[in-house]
């Protein structure tokens, strides 16, 4: 079975166009700058990709360049729309309906905009996904994956919020997290590589990017994850604060003269690396102003690597051990420094980082010394597959 994978955001569109059965993907691109005078669209694999400048007013535009880029031109991968089964979507908030994937209906499709207030700029961007595959390809089955539901096994002492219950019975205010997709792959691979059933694993995920999210998972169950109510909680990220005191909130609003929604994007924006840095919210262009003697470029590498830490030793505390901790996503997989900071002083958990494993880069692999009591292992996420694998197992059980 071909399926198409679709993750839209406000101004851009992924997709990938997945074999599902062999796990190969048959072409991969992105529409940019959606909306824009300026917008393209990349598509192709590796040395084949080619940029296409396109005007693409909103996402049914882009959806169809897509479709018109698959079947035609140098780099198509299909000769026709019907090779492609059924279309899987992205959405980020599926808040306390959906504990799993779904078949698309005008149902889901109500509650996925219901649940915009909580994800306003990912949920109404998959909507528009949605709505523009109706419009491309009417009749093909479609299903949505949402980043929250591999956390709705998370107990009320995990998810609820110490704020007065009946703003939990009045608003659902509550954890959801985020990146769930990606920590149920890495996790489930993670207990493949080990050779081990994932119910018999303690296991501290970690999703470190621009975004960034760890999980505490038991024995196969989601028990924890940083993320909250939004994706805004828990770890400093490229441009988000992560967890500080709610009471920053108020008083930056009070003395900056800022509306609640300045003060959101100030959070969400204009923090993490980027805001103690001054530099980038890149963490490379970070780490290479650190090491050029930059003091915040500095404070911003420290901080960053001891949120990381600091949840580690939360989650063991939470789970009563760890068997395994998984890292993954661009930082996870690729910097070297930061996985040395991050582990840096933790031998009397019994965590111990061989530095010349650590040193090695591409693939699944071990980072940690034959006699440490807890495995690390860098496992590069495919959070597409996942959503392609959850799109074939509900088509084929209709």
């Amino acid at each position: 079975m071909n399926v198409l994978v679709i993750n839209a955001g406000s101004s851009s569109l992924k997709y990938q166009l997945i074999w599902v059965e062999q796990q190969i993907v048959l072409a991969r691109g992105i529409c940019e700058r959606v909306g824009a005078p300026d917008a393209f669209l990349k598509h192709g694999i590796a040395q084949n990709e080619v940029v296409l400048d396109a005007p693409m007013k909103d996402h049914d535009a882009a959806i169809g360049l897509v479709l018109e880029n698959l079947v035609s031109g140098p780099n198509k991968a299909i000769d026709s729309l019907d090779e492609i089964d059924a279309i899987g979507h992205r959405v980020v908030q599926g808040g306390k309906y959906f504990d799993r994937s779904v078949l698309i209906d005008d149902e889901v499709i109500a509650k996925i905009d219901e649940l915009a207030e909580l994800a306003p700029l990912h949920n109404k961007a998959a909507l528009m996904g949605i709505n523009a595959c109706l419009h491309h390809m009417p009749g093909k089955p479609m299903v949505a994956v949402f980043d929250t539901s591999y956390f709705q096994t998370m107990p009320p002492k995990a998810y609820m919020y110490p704020i007065p219950y009946e703003l939990y019975e009045k608003y659902s205010l509550r954890k959801y997290g985020a990146h769930g997709t990606s920590h149920r792959y890495i996790a489930e691979r993670a207990a493949a590589f080990l050779d081990e059933d994932l119910e018999d694993l303690k296991l501290i995920t970690c999703h470190l990017g621009n975004g960034c999210s760890m999980s505490a998972i038991d024995h196969g169950v989601a028990v924890d994850t940083s993320m909250g109510l939004t994706p805004l909680d828990g770890l400093m990220m490229g441009t988000r604060c992560g967890g500080i005191d709610p009471a920053i909130v108020t008083f930056i609003m009070d003395h900056e003269g800022l509306t609640a929604a300045e003060a959101n994007d100030l959070l969400n924006k204009k923090s993490g690396l980027l805001g103690i840095s001054g530099i980038s919210n890149d963490l490379r262009s970070v780490r290479d102003a650190s090491e050029a003697g930059h003091e915040r470029a500095q404070l911003a590498y420290d901080m960053y690597s001891n949120s990381v830490k600091k949840y580690i030793g939360q989650y063991i505390a939470v789970m009563g051990g760890v068997d395994a901790i998984v890292l993954t996503a661009g930082v996870g997989e690729n910097c070297e420094k930061m996985r040395r900071m991050i582990f840096s002083g933790l031998q009397p958990l019994g965590i111990v980082l061989d530095r010349e494993r650590n040193r090695v880069r591409g693939g699944e692999r071990v980072i940690s010394t034959d006699n440490s009591e807890v495995v690390i292992l860098v496992i590069p996420t495919d959070e597409e597959y996942m959503i392609a694998r959850d799109t074939f197992e509900l088509v084929h059980e209709q």
